[in-house]
């Protein structure tokens, strides 16, 4: 027996975000979508777009299960150019999950990482660059994300959907998250950040549910004694957040909404 969590438009699809499925023992990963696929044959044209974690791990459709493994399928996620997309932020002092130290660890590194549903206010990039900043520190960089009017790219099986709202304006979006495993995901995506730039002081929140138009969606800081490496280390957290990370987003219209995205990347861009 498996615990099945079904997320964005899966879930919409199939009514239900979780369900208990039953499988022969020694059943993979497709397996159970196959049979997952039985039950909700809506679902079925979505394959070639989902990618599947295994108790909040990426997981290869053929790794193998077993009895009361958690097995999330993964939709094409937020997503996004990566130029003329978004600009926003978000506060590491509301309430929400968070993977956020209580200060500085003593080599000092630091990783504030975060979800929230809060409204954020304009004092959160203040907030950001505090925590992330030292004396040691020639360079902080920030990165604010928000909702724009205009649309972005639909996800792969939401096309129609998308044609029939062309030339309207969005209103709002909504971002819905695999919590537990978004924040894995982000803190992954920070360490990455300090071997490859050598930045390790570093900033990620990221709202969930409605966010209204030219209101803050996420925000970044990254801190590094050199500019360079904070730029390149910002652009970097915000390329993978959207890449990699279990955060769905459906853009509102005055009369529907189209859930944005591409398929998710698995692992990080090689070295």
């Amino acid at each position: 027996m498996v615990r099945v969590r079904l997320f964005a438009r899966q879930r919409e699809l199939a009514g239900t975000s979780r369900l208990d499925l039953a499988v022969p023992e020694g059943a993979a990963v497709e397996d159970a979508w196959t049979a997952l696929v039985v039950r909700f044959p809506a679902l079925a044209p979505g394959r070639p777009y989902v990618r599947f974690a295994r108790n909040g791990v990426y997981a290869d459709a053929s790794e193998r299960l077993a009895d009361g493994d958690e097995l999330a399928c993964i939709p094409p996620v937020a997503g996004g150019a990566g130029e003329g997309t978004q600009v926003g932020g978000s506060d590491p002092q509301a309430s929400g999950p968070e993977r956020q130290p209580s200060g500085p660890e003593p080599s000092g590194r630091l990783r504030v990482i975060q979800l929230q549903a809060d409204p954020i206010d304009r004092r959160t990039l203040a907030r950001l660059r505090s925590a992330v900043a030292t004396p040691a520190d020639g360079a902080v960089v920030t990165f604010e994300g928000r909702t724009r009017e205009t649309p972005g790219t639909p996800a792969p099986g939401e096309e129609a959907e998308a044609a029939r709202h062309a030339g309207q304006a969005v209103l709002a979006l909504d971002y819905e998250a695999y919590e537990e495993m978004a924040l894995t995901v982000l803190t992954e995506i920070a360490d990455e950040i300090e071997v490859r730039f050598g930045a390790r002081r570093i900033a990620m929140v990221h709202r969930t549910g409605r966010v209204p138009l030219g209101e803050d969606s996420v925000a970044i800081a990254v801190a590094s004694p050199h500019r360079s490496a904070a730029f390149d280390a910002c652009r970097y957290a915000i390329d993978e957040l959207k890449g990699r990370a279990p955060i769905w987003k459906a853009e509102h219209f005055a009369d529907g909404s189209v859930w944005t995205g591409e398929t998710a990347r698995e692992a990080p861009p090689p070295v």
